[in-house]
This record gives structure tokens, C-alpha cells and sequence, in this order.
């Protein structure tokens, strides 16, 4: 008999002597369950840190928003000054450039990049909390995909912040891999296959 298990759509398919094919969720359902059971606490942990990123992300996309038909400049500006920051300064000079280049469909462009990244953080975050496997395999690929901006980062900057950043998704990385391997080796061993 010719079994296997497809563990991103949680099927599990057998081709039986008789050449019938049978098709169950249960298997390969549990399997994951039970697996993944001991995780849980460390998924939500995850899954809390990705709504987060989406939730601070989607409240900057809306801040932007906010900054349509209005004059970028008087906005930083005024922040400065409030922030009791000297204009002159250098760091205040290149705020003031940017926020005096800055068009309305360039707002409206880093409005919709940030909707888009927050939508992500949210469905990676419900995935990771469900203990879905794809979410774990999204969690390690876009961890990964961050690792050298966040090294460039840390580079450019060192500071405690970067450090524990780059610290945090390294852990967080590392743990996926955990998962999904000892996962692999585990369903081997059972006769499976995942993809």
C-alpha cells in the first residue's frame, strides 16, 4: 500500500491493493495537533509579536494617510519644535529635505506597501496562533528574508535595540527551523511525506 501525508493542506492519501485511492483529514490533522501541542505557548508568543508588528505598522500607514493635502514640511516642523529638536541640526535638516520632497502619491504609495505588510503580519499571526504549518514555513522564510537588513542595521548602528532585534529573529528563526525539521525527520520516520 502507497501512503503519503500533504501536511500544508493537512490530507493524508493512501492507494490502497485494490488500486482505490483514499483520501482523510484525521491523520495528518492529529499528527500536526499532536505535534505541535508542546509549541503552542511559543507559536502564540510569536503570533502576539507578528499582530503586533502589524498592528504598529497599519497605525503608521493610517498616520500617513494624514499627511494628504497637507504640507509635509510644516508637519515635521512642528515636530520638531515639539520634541524641543534645534532645526539646524543635521539630523533635523535631513527630516526637513525629506518631508519638503515628499508628493501626495508617494503618502499614498507607503499607505498601501503598509497595508499590504500589516495584512501579512496578520495572517502569519493568525497561522502561527492556529499552529498551521505554512505559517511556520512563512515565519522562517521571512524571518530569513530580514536577517541581513537587520545585520546591516546593527552594522551601521550598533546599539541594544538592534542587538535584541537581530537577538529576537535569530531565536525566532532558529526555533522555526526546529519545528519544521524535527517535524520532517519525525513524519519520515512514521513513512510520510511532507511537502
Amino acid at each position: 500500500m502507497l501512503e503519503f501525508l500533504l501536511l500544508h493542506n493537512n490530507w493524508h492519501f493512501n492507494l490502497g491493493d485494490n488500486g482505490r485511492m483514499g483520501v482523510s483529514l484525521r491523520h495528518s490533522h492529529n499528527y500536526a495537533a499532536s505535534e505541535h501541542g508542546k509549541h503552542a505557548k511559543v507559536l502564540r508568543a510569536v503570533a502576539s509579536l507578528e499582530l503586533v508588528k502589524g498592528l504598529a505598522v497599519l497605525v503608521a500607514g493610517f498616520s500617513v494617510l494624514f499627511l494628504i493635502h497637507k504640507d509635509p514640511w510644516d508637519i515635521a516642523d512642528n515636530l520638531l519644535h515639539t520634541l524641543h529638536i534645534n532645526p539646524d541640526r543635521h539630523i533635523a535638516q535631513i527630516l526637513l529635505d525629506w518631508a519638503d520632497r515628499l508628493t501626495d502619491s508617494q503618502l499614498w504609495a507607503v499607505a498601501g506597501f503598509s497595508f499590504l505588510y500589516s495584512t501579512l503580519r496578520f495572517i502569519e499571526a493568525y497561522g502561527l496562533w492556529k499552529a498551521r504549518i505554512w505559517a511556520e514555513w512563512f515565519a522562517l522564510i521571512s524571518g530569513t528574508i530580514y536577517l541581513p537588513f537587520e545585520i546591516y542595521a546593527i552594522h551601521k548602528q550598533p546599539n541594544f535595540f538592534h542587538g535584541a532585534l537581530l537577538m529576537l529573529s535569530i531565536a525566532i528563526i532558529l526555533y522555526m527551523a526546529y519545528l519544521r525539521f524535527t517535524s520532517q525527520r519525525r513524519l519520515n520516520a512514521q513513512g510520510g511525506i511532507s511537502i
